[in-house]
């Protein structure tokens, strides 16, 4: 027995018998509340438990009074407090009292919450003899229960603070609270909606399916989405969106549900708008275009004079030459026509086509620097094709500049669309030529790259992955710092208004950013510069589909095959119609998507559809397809695009949609169509 409990025995010991103190002492000594006993008016502790002792500080107390073994209370004013219960004989009932107490070992006083009693014994005769102390530190409980009420208030000011209407219940259902929005919204008083009530803020025709849907949540576990009539405080019900979520314990049982209520009135006024007459969407549609050409009138704008400068100097002239070659050939087209000297002509057309498709190539550029060109990723060897470039490269360059190549080998296949690749190493080639005047030498490198997380951009960054490096480097003049910062820039050039468009290295840095890599320079002033363009590598099975495409079929004659036509553009229309009959193909044709939607509904089978994705009448060529595929799966599908953000954003591979990009050559229209039709 240690010395503390020597001297509690000794004190019982020393007692009188008749208060059975060592029964006491077995009683209380386990006991999980501190227990004491104090004896005499100067209250001189006879018995005190393990717990009373912990609470104190493990200090010696028995045979010492309270002001002797425990000071720091005396000067607290509970000596003073124990004197009166002595000498009123009353108990004092303290409830969460703070008291200053010192740790073991005489250390500095540490603030305690603690509920007590000090209870008068008395003797045979009724006279007070000692006060009983039962005491509980109520430290924990009180920063618990003040924690919760901090959590509550934080709570509370969250969910009253947003605009949403929120709400929660126990995990049985029953609702217990909202927020102050809720009642603002409906106008009830609070409180009057608790439990089931809730139910009868919603519009009679909603409360079956509302409750039905509520009660498969419960049951399941399922997360809480519906949209209802909720009556709202003007007395007229408004549509909202419910939605709740489930709180589950470490052991997945569910223990609260949490739910918001969002007035979506304006959201459903719109889907009335949608399926109004058509008078009233041709409106709504003229007002929205009204507002789209002022915010595009504002953004021109916010353009700089430098940039508008180079617009109108670089790509009208550039744009007027092609038009120039166009109406000139055309011109003396009709003129040779009409005096019977047909021998020139094909001369003539081959000029307008070369003029044509010159201006086909800066459209693409201009969609390329801005991402939104149409791309047909594939999987490409990247040294196969720098090689099959190498010839071209050499004769654009011309005899004055050394066209060496250094590609690596086990270079990883890309993914991209190997026409636009080409064309970017033909502009950085032709770049490279005319920062050389006087002669040079131009490499071509290949190099796998493996990149960390890259910050490509102000807001632009680059997922980490494996790369292939394409480099274009020439010794020529180089670029100051404040060049290469721009050079990207779309419109930026240093060259004289007239001899270039500032379209080639923007049309590069987005071409690689659209296909999911980047494009970097380093260049020195005098001593060249290195373009490179970063593409992913491809991660699919080398058998995915071939690095080099088959030579075209020749054109044959259909043999009655259905196809339908969508398109717009009545001329593109006429041309895709003509040919198609010409070569033996039924073709019914549409200027819209309504109308193509109509059509493809009134025909039985159909064995293609050809169509624009950008159609007037509110349904697009890739919805218009989608909707065909719902009844007819095995329907194959062409679509046509100049400007194709959807064609960018839907996986037609996956889809097994093909896609053609505006202009496009008959003959190549042609052969799609004959080289789809002939695939099982």
């Amino acid at each position: 027995m240690n010395t503390a409990t020597d001297q509690r025995v000794a004190a019982v010991a020393a007692g009188p018998s008749r208060y059975g103190l060592q029964e006491l002492e077995r009683l209380f000594r386990d006991a999980p509340a501190a227990v004491a006993w104090l004896g005499g008016p100067r209250h001189e502790y006879l018995f005190a438990n393990e717990a009373y002792l912990r609470l104190v500080g493990e200090r010696d107390l028995v045979g010492r009074t309270v002001g002797v073994a425990l000071p720091e209370l005396a000067d607290q004013g509970f000596v003073q407090m124990l004197d009166a219960v002595y000498a009123s004989g009353e108990a004092y009932v303290g409830s969460e009292v703070t008291v200053q107490l010192r740790g073991a070992g005489g250390g500095a006083l540490q603030q305690r919450i603690v509920d007590f009693v000090f209870q008068p014994v008395r003797d045979d005769a009724a006279r007070i003899t000692g006060i009983f102390i039962q005491a509980t530190d109520a430290t924990q409980r009180v920063a618990a229960q003040e924690a919760l009420r901090e959590s509550e208030a934080k709570f509370r000011a969250i969910t009253n603070s947003i605009d949403q209407m929120i709400w929660s219940t126990r995990a049985d259902g029953f609702h217990d609270y909202y927020n102050d929005r809720w009642y603002e919204y409906t106008g009830v008083p609070y409180g009057t909606t608790d439990g089931e009530a809730w139910s009868g803020m919603f519009h009679p025709e909603d409360q079956k399916r509302a409750w039905a849907v509520w009660r498969h949540s419960l049951a399941t576990g399922e997360p809480y989405h519906i949209e209802y009539r909720l009556r709202h405080r003007s007395g007229h019900y408004r549509w909202v969106l419910g939605r709740a979520q489930p709180l589950r314990d470490a052991a997945g049982g569910i223990v609260r549900w949490f739910g918001t209520c969002t007035d979506i009135q304006d959201i459903v006024d719109a889907r009335e708008v949608l399926s109004r007459s058509r008078e009233e969407l041709e409106r709504q549609v003229q007002l929205r275009t009204e507002q789209l050409l002022h915010a595009e009138e504002q953004l021109r704008q916010a353009h700089k004079m430098e940039a508008i400068g180079q617009l109108t100097g670089g790509i009208a002239h550039d744009f007027n030459n092609m038009l120039q070659g166009i109406v000139g050939a055309l011109d003396v087209i009709r003129k040779l026509e009409a005096t019977g000297r047909t021998g020139n002509i094909p001369r003539f057309v081959d000029m307008a086509m070369n003029s044509a498709q010159r201006a086909a190539a800066m459209t693409h550029r201009l969609l390329a620097f801005a991402r939104q060109q149409p791309l047909a990723p594939q999987q490409v060897d990247l040294n196969a094709l720098v090689q099959s470039l190498r010839e071209l490269v050499r004769r654009t360059c011309g005899e004055s500049i050394t066209l060496a190549t250094d590609l690596a080998p086990g270079v990883w296949p890309i993914r991209c669309d190997p026409n636009q690749l080409e064309s970017a190493i033909l502009n950085l080639a032709i770049n490279a030529r005319d920062a050389m005047p006087q002669g040079g030498s131009l490499t071509l490198r290949t190099a796998n790259a493996t990149l960390p997380r890259t910050q490509v951009g102000p807001a632009d960054t680059l997922d980490a992955g494996d790369f292939v490096r394409l480099s274009v480097s020439d010794t020529g003049t180089g670029m100051p710092p404040d060049v290469i910062e721009r050079a990207f820039d779309p419109f930026f050039t240093t060259k004289p208004i007239g001899q270039g468009t500032g379209l080639g290295l923007s049309m590069v840095y987005g071409f690689a950013r659209q296909s999911g890599g980047f494009a970097l320079i380093e260049s020195r002033e005098g001593e060249g510069t290195s373009v490179s363009i970063l593409l992913p590598r491809y991660e699919g099975d080398a058998a995915d589909g071939p690095l080099v495409q088959p030579a075209p079929a020749d054109l044959v004659q259909g043999r009655g095959e259905i196809i339908v036509v969508v398109e717009d553009d009545e001329i593109v229309r006429t041309l895709a119609v003509e040919t198609l009959s010409g070569l033996g193909y039924a073709v019914h044709a549409a200027a819209s998507g309504p109308e193509g939607a109509q059509l493809l509904n009134a025909l039985g089978p159909v064995d293609l559809l050809l169509t624009d994705i950008g159609l007037p009448g509110g349904v697009s060529g890739k919805q218009l397809a989608d909707a065909a595929r719902a009844t007819r799966p095995g329907l194959k599908v062409i679509l046509i695009t100049g400007y194709a953000q959807e064609a960018m954003d839907t996986d037609l591979v996956a889809q097994k949609f093909e896609l053609l990009r505006k202009p496009v050559l008959i003959d190549v229209l042609l052969r799609k169509v004959q080289e789809v039709l002939a695939r099982r």
